[in-house]
């Protein structure tokens, strides 16, 4: 199920520049996978088939929202901390449900806003039952335990490495995207991870062509300065693959189950 998919087939507007990878390298960018591990195994599956005949460098850049709303974060992670794609560098990137899930480990009386956001599927997913009474009558403060008890040092070790942005030839990848007027030295890590306006609707040149997830459209967006692949996994069973190559552009998509 699923396959590529050319540039060609996507929401699209005619290209500024022409970025490029340097030659003997060939990269993929996962979107948005929110808890849904059965789709990234399966992508997982495609982009190593996709690249046995490539070239020797490859990479692998995950845009974040690993977690939330989706059935599996628990399961999502662990794919994410394992050895899923041998031979690859591997970048994975904070999303702003990384963010939310970090501020809750810091601090129980940060529940509410990541438990609103898709935080219970997550509590769920490591055996915490949100609804579950608490003993001293803080619910949130219960949860924090209960969640801490359950989370593996390596998935916390990982949520705590994340990376904010990647750079690699004449793409940038961030969650969001940027602000834009600022260079990347000044682009705050809010933005970074939660802009939407006026980040999608700008014109601007960001001196490379950006690569990111967080807004969720139907197909993967390319414009003349950035490319959306968050194809709202969780909830339509498509994850999308850009795969890059010197100056080619194509997309690998899953067609797994609505959830």
């Amino acid at each position: 199920m699923g396959g590529a998919v050319e540039a060609g087939g996507c929401v699209s507007a005619p290209a500024r520049r022409l970025a490029g990878l340097d030659p003997g390298t060939r990269l993929y960018s996962i979107g948005d996978i929110h808890g849904r591990a059965d789709l990234l195994a399966d992508l997982h599956a495609r982009i190593l088939a996709d690249a046995a005949s490539g070239p020797l460098d490859r990479v692998v850049v995950y845009l974040g929202d690993y977690v939330d709303r989706g059935p599996a974060s628990r399961q999502t992670i662990e794919l994410l901390t394992g050895s899923a794609l041998p031979g690859f560098r591997a970048v994975h990137l904070r999303g702003n449900h990384e963010e939310l899930m970090l501020a809750f480990i810091a601090d129980a009386q940060d529940a509410e806003r990541w438990l609103f956001n898709g935080g219970e599927a997550t509590l769920k997913s490591y055996g915490v039952d949100p609804a579950q009474p608490s003993a001293d009558g803080d619910p949130y403060r219960g949860l924090h335990r209960a969640l801490l008890r359950r989370l593996p040092r390596s998935h916390l070790d990982f949520l705590r490495g994340l990376k904010d942005s990647h750079v690699e030839g004449g793409y940038l990848f961030a969650h969001a995207g940027l602000r834009p007027g600022l260079p990347l030295d000044r682009q705050s890590r809010r933005d970074l991870l939660w802009i939407r306006e006026p980040f999608l609707d700008s014109l601007d040149d960001f001196g490379a062509v950006v690569v990111h997830g967080h807004t969720v459209s139907a197909r993967p967006e390319v414009r003349s300065n950035r490319i959306g692949i968050d194809t709202g996994a969780y909830a339509t069973g498509r994850l999308t693959c850009l795969v890059l190559e010197q100056a080619t552009r194509r997309f690998l998509v899953t067609e797994g189950k609505p959830q």
